[in-house]
């Protein structure tokens, strides 16, 4: 799209008509640029309104002078629009300073003056009831440390009232949404310190969850003092030194004695989210967070030629062996399961939930506005079969667009753009909400689900994460399943949406760019959407007489206990239609010179066991391992089982499928990120040569990125 096009500017203004609009919306986000210059030309026309404004009314409290103006036919004719042309200059260069001083970085040092636009332009976003929020002094108690203990819950709920102490120049006594005189201060002060913000004073009309003062109290609320922040236009700006961003610990699978641990069982996983987080951090230029890299996540993201199921079952198992590369004395083994496939025009009709987080912390471009783009591109391609409903919270939640069929694109499309963001966040409320909605409208037999769209930074009503995966857990026995999309950098809550979409029958995605969002949402809808087994197990049987130990490489967070493989009750990971599942295991074959799992020190002898019958012994055998599986159908509460055996014909990694080579690479870069004490004799480099020696057809470029990105973090590292 030409961005020289003034249709693409009055987008950026919102003057285009409704059905324009929808139009010029679906071809931005197929541009990248345009969706910058978007982008662009919002944030400049919201910096050249406040400027301007605050001259205006700057000039109106001004007295008279002794000339009276008004009759002077000369200065209305001519001196008039020359000063007003004057002062749009100004309001340009003033504009222009301001632009910069919001893209620079936040430091300790303190923070420059900084002008706000508070009356954005903004729609209200379907019936959000929002409760009364006091708009008093929040620029004034945004410069006060500490903040009095009730601010937190209060300022939120609409019950917090001012002490004559914190009151400014021209206070608001409370919100109103239909009455907003005031929704800031001018030159707040923190302390002695000779430096403030100028948070300019604005009249607006209704204030939705938009409200950039709403944006206030949510940064308020998070208690980060001010001289680590930087705000302009109730934008929250943190440096890293607040990143809040949060990842469970890993503690990496250790090689265990085939002997006395013979039974391998966990939970089958499609998540991507690691992988595609990775790839933000190294574009960024650092390294990312050890706990960030999930190396299962890593590998899944990428599909692998397994063939397609032939025997009725909802999915193929192949499994195969070759040396390790990393570790010339062990040997590698993967087991992959293939999704059945189902075209597009077979795909049963869907009821949709698009829960989105409006809340402050999505303003950035990143988050709320990608999240925008991104279910534009899920919209473009459902039908007159599909039903699509828009939930959003906040401080509160509400119903931005009821359930619509997917003919009705133009509304559709209408209600996502009118999203904004602010405000605190709510997040199990609008679950509850979501689910509801879902309920409302079930279509049997179809596809009912949840996608829920945030950065995952709860902090209003349920919001520890147990809490949170009890009502997921409890809400997904209905039928209805949850996708996670992740979204943002510096407060992402990657372990609590991992956990959700564990429990919700879902999956979780994590979006760092537009491409991303069409390969999860586009490319892979049918995968993204369709369930066809839940409660997939993996367990496998290695024999002793072959293997003296095995690493299960990944999937930490999804361990069972070898009871719960026979357990119908205990939930497991879903696999979706297409979809492919890759597990990896290090094994040490039996008479190796070194065996890791020697090291661990022995137990003591037990008293009371009974031993195996002789004939129970496989030291017979020439199977290297079993593998069986168990899984159920989507509505299914009954497992079945499936098995597949592998013996070990002692193929080399140089022979290995190119499919093998990949998968190594990929667990190997993994590896190497998170510095693993199994990580062997592997390096950047020979991670980049197995790479492009299993970089295959590769349509959609997605191992030619890998290669790329292993080169970049190269460029960070010594490797």
């Amino acid at each position: 799209m030409n961005v020289d096009d003034p249709i693409l500017t009055a987008y950026a203004l919102g003057e285009l008509p409704d059905k324009e609009k929808a139009r010029v919306a679906a071809e931005v986000t197929r541009s990248p640029e345009a969706q910058r210059h978007v982008a662009e030309v919002q944030e400049f026309a919201q910096m050249l309104k406040a400027s301007y404004r605050s001259e205006r009314e700057a000039e109106s409290t001004k007295p008279l002078s002794l000339l009276d103006i008004r009759g002077d036919r000369w200065f209305w004719s001519i001196a008039r629009p020359l000063s007003i042309a004057a002062l749009i200059t100004v309001a340009a260069l003033i504009a222009a300073v301001a632009i910069g001083t919001y893209r620079r970085a936040s430091s300790p040092a303190g923070l420059a003056d900084a002008g706000r636009a508070s009356d954005v332009d903004v729609e209200e976003i379907g019936p959000v009831d929002l409760p009364p929020m006091p708009m008093v002094s929040l620029g004034a108690k945004l410069m006060t440390s500490p903040p009095p203990s009730s601010i937190n819950e209060n300022v939120v709920t609409g019950s917090y009232i001012p002490t004559e102490q914190e009151v400014l120049p021209n206070p608001v006594d409370t919100y109103r949404r239909d009455d907003v005189s005031t929704l800031g201060v001018a030159d707040a002060k923190k302390g002695s310190s000779a430096r403030s913000w100028r948070i300019a004073q604005a009249t607006a009309k209704t204030v939705p969850a938009a409200s950039v003062g709403a944006l206030q109290a949510r940064a308020y609320s998070t208690g980060v003092e001010a001289d680590r922040m930087e705000i302009y236009g109730g934008i929250r700006q943190q440096s890293g030194e607040f990143n809040t961003a949060a990842y469970d610990h890993i503690a990496e699978n250790p090689f265990l004695d085939a002997s006395a641990n013979p039974l391998s069982t966990f939970s089958i996983d499609v998540d991507t989210a690691s992988y595609s987080n990775i790839r933000r951090f190294i574009n960024e230029g650092r390294l990312p967070p050890k706990d960030a890299v999930r190396l299962e996540e890593m590998i899944n993201y990428f599909t692998y030629d397994y063939p397609q199921p032939t025997d009725g079952k909802p999915f193929s198992i192949h499994v195969d062996v070759a040396g390790c590369p990393w570790e010339a004395s062990h040997r590698l083994v993967r087991v992959g399961l293939k999704g059945r496939e189902i075209a597009v025009d077979k795909r049963g009709a869907s009821n949709l939930v698009f829960l989105l987080d409006v809340s402050g912390s999505m303003t950035p471009a990143e988050r709320l506005p990608l999240i925008k783009q991104s279910m534009r591109l899920l919209v473009d391609k459902l039908t007159e079969n599909d039903r699509v409903a828009i939930v959003v919270y906040a401080g509160g939640s509400g119903v931005a667009l009821p359930s619509t069929t997917g003919d009705h694109k133009e509304q559709i499309l209408g209600a996502l753009e009118n999203l904004q963001a602010g405000g605190s966040t709510n997040g199990a409320q609008g679950i509850e909400l979501a689910y509801k909605t879902a309920a409302d409208h079930f279509i049997k037999g179809g596809v009912n689900r949840v996608i829920l769209a945030t950065d995952g930074d709860f902090n209003v009503g349920v919001t520890s994460q147990g809490d949170l995966i009890r009502l997921i857990e409890e809400k997904a026995k209905g039928g209805v399943f949850l996708s996670v999309l992740g979204v943002g950098t510096d407060n992402l809550k990657d372990s609590t949406m991992q956990k959700l979409a564990d429990k919700g029958n879902g999956n979780y995605a994590y979006l760092d760019s537009l491409e991303e969002a069409h390969k999860v949402l586009v490319q892979q809808m049918n995968g993204t959407l369709v369930t066809i087994a839940k409660d997939v197990k993996i367990q496998v049987e290695f024999n002793p007489a072959q293997v003296a130990s095995y690493r299960l490489i990944g999937y930490e967070k999804r361990m069972l206990r070898k009871e719960d493989f026979n357990n119908d009750k205990i939930d497991a990971g879903e696999i979706g239609a297409g979809h492919t599942v890759t597990a990896l295991y290090e094994v040490v074959p039996a008479g190796a010179g070194a065996n890791p799992a020697a090291s661990v020190p022995p137990v003591d002898p037990l008293k009371y066991t009974v031993k195996a019958k002789q004939a129970a012994e496989p030291s017979g055998s020439h199977e290297m391992l079993t593998v069986k599986l168990r899984h159920k159908a989507p509505e299914g509460e009954k497992s079945e089982l499936t098995e597949r055996v592998l013996v070990d014909s002692g193929a080399s990694f140089a022979s290995a499928s190119p499919d093998l080579k990949f998968a190594a690479a990929v667990a190997e870069f993994g590896m190497l990120l998170r510095d693993s004490e199994h990580k062997g004799n592997g390096s950047l480099g020979a991670v980049l040569e197995w790479a492009q020696e299993g970089k295959g057809s590769d349509p959609n470029g997605y191992r030619a990125g890998f290669i790329e990105l292993v080169r970049k973090a190269q460029g960070l590292t010594k490797g």
